[in-house]
């Protein structure tokens, strides 16, 4: 918990109180189901929690918006972001059905009403639109888009950004971004520069306006 206090330091008590229970939940669930790797789940806070918070320090989202999880796996990005904006609407979707068990299971102990949750695939999904998609390392960037770009709504439900896709990538992302072919309206930001850990020199936030 101190690696997140480390960089925020205005958290309700309720939001404390959530945050302090993560590592206690999620290391008991990961026995039964195994969510996280094993070499991760000791440095749950860090490589997870205050790694998915990056996207709140880039976009700060409306009360009332409506965010994607695509590809959540355990919940993340998903249920840090729902702790860290309790009045915005997250709805974590994964094709493993054992891994939005977990999530449901971690969402109902915090009594984060926030949150929804849906066994399949985003591309799956009719009838519902949403202002943000989220993801961490979940596929290509170019695929991504393509999956969730007919559930975004045009608009701007934040006061930073335009509604959009906006994920967590690691490595060169050069070849990645260049094959989305609309390079010029992506963008990037150094999750290094956000949180001065080693562990995020090559991590970045990345970012895809929904235009039309």
């Amino acid at each position: 918990m101190e690696i997140i206090l480390k960089y925020f330091s205005d958290f309700t008590d309720e939001q404390l109180s959530r945050f302090r229970q993560l590592e206690g939940l999620y290391k008991e669930w990961n026995e039964k189901i195994n969510v996280i790797s094993r070499k991760d789940i000791d440095s749950l806070n860090e490589r997870h929690v205050l790694h998915s918070l990056a996207i709140a320090v880039i976009c700060t989202f409306d009360d009332g918006a409506e965010v994607i999880d695509i590809g959540t796996g355990g919940g993340f990005p998903g249920i840090p972001l729902a702790i860290f904006f309790p009045n915005v609407k997250f709805h974590l979707v994964d094709s493993i059905g054992k891994k939005i068990k977990v999530v449901q299971e971690v969402a109902a102990a915090l009594e984060l009403k926030n949150v929804t949750t849906q066994h399949g695939r985003v591309e799956e999904i009719k009838g519902r639109k949403f202002d943000f998609a989220v993801s961490r390392a979940v596929a290509p960037l170019s695929d991504l888009w393509k999956w969730v770009n007919p559930s975004l709504k045009v608009g701007q439900k934040s006061d930073e950004l335009p509604n959009g896709l906006i994920c967590l990538k690691g490595g060169d992302l050069t070849n990645e971004i260049s094959e989305t072919g609309f390079k010029r309206i992506v963008q990037a930001w150094s999750v290094h520069n956000i949180f001065q850990e080693p562990a995020f020199e090559d991590k970045f936030v990345v970012y895809v306006p929904k235009l039309i």
